[in-house]
């Protein structure tokens, strides 16, 4: 898609195929502190609530994206939006195929009225 005009059947196939290849979701934010992380914004594939009390557990392997790294500077957006993209993230694993399935079904409804 080149712009923000109509989805084309291409264009929907091809995010599509996007949401089928990548990690299966549902995706978590995890804002993280402590002795372990100077402040990690991370998103993961597991719910924080799994490492509450001992974040020397965390896996890296469940992590998708992170939006913050402060020590050592790595991550980090210049409008510090850290928490807020990490929520878009996590919840365009979901959102994006709830969105496609609506247009979907809302092509369907349009070709099924009366000429």
């Amino acid at each position: 898609m080149d712009d923000l005009g109509a989805l084309s059947e291409r264009d929907l196939t091809a995010i599509e195929e996007r949401v089928s290849a990548a990690t299966p979701g549902p995706w978590y934010v995890h804002l993280l502190d402590d002795d372990w992380f100077m402040n990690l914004v991370a998103v993961s594939t597991v719910p924080d609530d799994e490492h509450v009390g001992d974040r020397s557990q965390f896996d890296p392997g469940t992590v998708v994206a992170g939006t913050l790294v402060q020590h050592p500077r790595y991550v980090d957006v210049a409008d510090q939006r850290w928490d807020e993209n990490a929520q878009f993230i996590a919840a365009a694993r979901t959102d994006v195929p709830r969105l496609l399935a609506e247009v979907r079904r809302l092509r369907r409804l349009l070709d099924e009225r009366p000429a």
